[in-house]
């Protein structure tokens, strides 16, 4: 495979005002970023690994891949070799936001969109202050498996997670809209889909992976931290041969 980066595809789910505001008070603003890069020939699902090892060795990615730097908080570019990698497929299927209408039917959030709230909990880093966060966070919680596990997999509800979740000093939301919007329009943006000829039913085209890069001391990408709200996303459109990354480094965002 030979890449190409593709600066002026730009990503507005990520820079509209709205977002921009949500992404503050999430503590997410500055350190979440996506990015496009093009590819020369036909991605084959299966030879994902092969993939992603090509993307990161290839001389187009390595000055322009950015990722947010441990010790100096800058954004940077990777300034080592990739030895290894990890890519996960994350299945990809929704269409529709109704798939969070559950939150509605059991309670967890009121008919008028507030999100009920708990007594204050720590799960460890997460505070926990309403159901929301316990049914995202808390196994054991009786309402858990509102989403079974092959929807907790789902790219959509991986999404909508981490924007809930948020960074170090995540304000929550009180309703739950801000939270769908949100997750929508980034969803829109970065997941290709198409008519089928025949049918004429919508169908989602991307192939989606979970990215972990290592170097030879050890994790390199996208943190040498590990963290359940530090992760790359990369979304495959075949038919463009494009590849989106969508990247977050869990931390302090900007507060001005």
């Amino acid at each position: 495979y030979y890449f190409r980066f593709l600066p002026q595809k730009t990503f507005p789910s990520l820079s509209a005002p709205d977002t921009t505001r949500r992404l503050r008070q999430w503590s997410m603003l500055g350190r979440i970023k996506a990015q496009a890069f093009g590819f020369d020939q036909t991605f084959q699902a299966y030879r994902k690994d092969e993939f992603v090892m090509a993307f990161f060795k290839d001389p187009n990615v390595i000055p322009n891949l950015q990722l947010l730097s441990d010790s100096s908080g800058q954004w940077i570019t990777l300034g080592t070799e990739v030895k290894k990698i990890e890519a996960i497929n994350v299945p990809c299927t929704q269409l529709s936001m109704s798939f969070f209408n559950r939150l509605y039917d059991e309670d967890i959030v009121r008919d008028n969109g507030h999100i009920v709230k708990c007594l204050d909990y720590f799960c460890d880093p997460f505070l926990i202050s309403d159901e929301l966060r316990k049914v995202l966070l808390v196994e054991d919680s009786e309402k858990y498996e509102v989403f079974r596990q092959p929807d907790r997999e789902e790219f959509l509800f991986c999404l909508f997670k981490h924007l809930c979740l948020g960074g170090s000093l995540c304000q929550y939301e009180d309703v739950l809209n801000p939270y769908l919007e949100t997750t929508k329009l980034i969803y829109k943006d970065l997941v290709s889909v198409r008519k089928h000829p025949q049918t004429k039913k919508i169908q989602i085209t991307s192939s989606i992976f979970k990215v972990t890069a290592y170097d030879s001391t050890g994790v390199c990408y996208p943190s040498t931290k590990n963290h359940e709200q530090t992760f790359s996303y990369f979304i495959v459109d075949p038919i463009k041969r494009h590849v989106n990354v969508l990247y977050h480094c869990y931390g302090v965002g900007e507060m001005s």
